[in-house]
């Protein structure tokens, strides 16, 4: 069974699409079968991985007409990566999912369905808490955060960790939060070492050891609709994306290792 991975921060402009979509493909490029849900009516995932948000086919087809998950599922041309694009008709799934019964476990249901075919699913998150983000947390088991070297990009993170709270009170849906994860690291300014030193300082989880450098190729890649690995597989970010994967892939090889022991014990 896939890991189910949100990747979230209500602030935008910190990083969050990007760090799915490159993180997903080295997960892929590390042996790791990896699907990508875009679950944000942008579609900045779904462009970013080389697809024009199409009407039919999309999450949003998924999730108010019944379309099977494995219907939605399109591959991309990096062996064990595919994604599940989406469409701007996403916003209107806010109105449609009200009436309906379970309305924040709706895409939970649509996981599940496909989880098996999958070591990790990475889910592309819109920076606002709505019923959309509330049905990509229920969906998930852990959160990776990331946090854009800037003061600004810590607003709100009181906010989020309280809506974490609320999930586990009021749903009785506990998520992890994997990560924290630094992203527009430059080691020229002096903004980006003060925030990175308080983060590590404050951060009350886990904060990956592997820091995300800032790149004019990250902003690049897209355009061509390519992850860092297959636009420019040479650079330090995508160097960096590669040490993030390996990081998570340790990190789940020892919370496995641990379950087997604690089984043995029982």
């Amino acid at each position: 069974m896939a890991r189910v991975i949100s990747v979230f921060n209500q602030k935008g402009g910190v990083g969050k699409t990007t760090t799915v979509i490159n993180l997903a493909a080295s997960l892929a490029a590390l042996g790791r079968y990896t699907l990508v849900v875009d679950f944000d009516p942008q579609a900045n995932a779904t462009t970013s991985l080389g697809f024009k948000p199409k009407k039919e086919e999309n999450i949003y087809q998924l999730l108010a007409e019944n379309l099977k998950p494995e219907e939605a599922i399109k591959k991309t041309p990096l062996f064990g990566l595919e994604i599940i694009p989406s469409h701007p008709d996403l916003a209107g799934a806010l109105v449609e999912l009200i009436e309906t019964e379970n309305r924040e476990s709706q895409l939970k249901k649509s996981i599940n369905v496909i989880s098996h075919l999958y070591d990790y699913i990475l889910i592309d998150l819109p920076p606002s808490l709505t019923l959309l983000t509330i049905n990509g947390l229920i969906a998930s088991q852990e959160i990776v955060i990331p946090l854009q070297c800037e003061y600004l990009s810590l607003e709100g993170l009181g906010q989020l960790f309280e809506t974490i709270g609320l999930l586990e009170k009021n749903f009785n849906h506990k998520i992890k939060v994997k990560g924290g994860l630094l992203t527009m690291y430059d080691r020229r300014e002096k903004l980006s070492k003060e925030v990175a030193k308080n983060v590590w300082r404050y951060f009350p989880y886990y904060l990956f050891q592997t820091i995300i450098p800032r790149s004019v190729l990250a902003a690049e890649a897209p355009s061509f609709g390519k992850p860092l690995i297959l636009y420019q597989p040479n650079s330090s970010i995508n160097r960096a994306f590669l040490r993030l994967a390996k990081e998570i892939i340790s990190l789940d090889s020892e919370d496995e290792l641990k379950k087997y022991k604690f089984g043995n014990l029982v």
